[in-house]
């Protein structure tokens, strides 16, 4: 099976192409990363929320100490 031939135009344009497309999950990851770092600080908070909540309740009695 003869391989297809490319023109140096051709082999530009697929370049650029893989190039815009490496581009854009490059801004797709930096996306991600600065969601799970909101995610992450609103899991801290919260959690640090938790935490502040159950030293106030009494469990035993469900009552505010």
């Amino acid at each position: 099976m003869p391989y297809p031939k490319y023109t140096k135009a051709d082999l530009e344009r697929i370049v650029y192409t893989q190039l815009d497309n490496l581009n854009a999950i490059h801004d797709l990851l930096r996306i991600m990363k600065l969601q799970n770092e909101l995610i992450e600080n609103a899991n801290k908070k919260l959690k640090d929320e938790v935490i502040d909540f159950k030293k106030r309740v009494n469990y035993g009695t469900g009552k505010l100490e």
